[in-house]
């Protein structure tokens, strides 16, 4: 286990972090940091895709209960004005600053680390399937950003973002060129530039 070895280098609270909403056309990016209790880990950890919504759900419940834990986000704005991943680091680096205790040393789900980053960390490909804590970050963060797409669907009726979670399903895609382009969609993403080029948006 990764933080098994990071302790044995002699860090002890120990962050994972994970980002969800790279993907979709629309919505904020959302990041977690979790620093796990090494006594109280949650069983069943896992990268958050792999997991039924009802076990997510569950371990969200038991994570938040039993971690040091911060969920943050980067704006639909920031995204357009700083492009996907810098907005995803500055979700990161927003959510490790959240936690009440700074970390000794930083998991990062990914194979780049945010440039802001000023502790202790390290990248970690498909970190989600191979550190706890950034399993329990995913879950979170992941959970987070669902409920709030499901929000964002009541605002705007009709693009499915609470199922489709605001990523180009055929659904999304078709809503987008029937009802146009909301004020929440990325408008650097190509396929919302492409549609508002033709003249298709519509008002908050």
């Amino acid at each position: 286990m990764l933080e098994q070895a990071a302790r044995a280098r002699g860090w002890l609270r120990i962050a994972g972090v994970d980002e969800v909403g790279r993907g979709p056309l629309c919505g904020p990016v959302v990041a977690a940091a979790v620093i796990l209790d090494p006594d109280r880990i949650p069983v069943g950890l896992d990268d958050s895709k792999k997991l039924s919504p009802a076990r997510r759900a569950a371990l969200e419940a038991e994570i938040k209960a039993s971690a040091e834990w911060c969920v943050a986000e980067a704006s639909v704005a920031e995204i357009d004005a700083l492009n996907i991943l810098q907005a995803s680091h500055l979700a990161m680096c927003r959510a490790i600053a959240g936690l009440l205790r700074a970390p000794d040393h930083v998991l990062v789900d990914g194979n780049r680390l945010p440039k802001a980053l000023a502790i202790s960390a390290e990248a970690v490909v498909r970190g989600d399937g191979r550190s706890v804590s950034i399993a329990a970050a995913s879950i979170l963060a992941k959970e987070a950003r669902d409920r709030l797409m499901v929000d964002l669907a009541q605002q705007y009726p009709g693009y499915g973002w609470e199922k489709n979670a605001g990523y180009p399903t055929p659904d999304h895609r078709k809503a987008l060129l029937n009802l146009g382009v909301t004020p929440v969609h990325r408008r650097s993403f190509k396929p919302i530039h492409n549609i508002l080029c033709q003249g298709h948006s519509v008002s908050s």
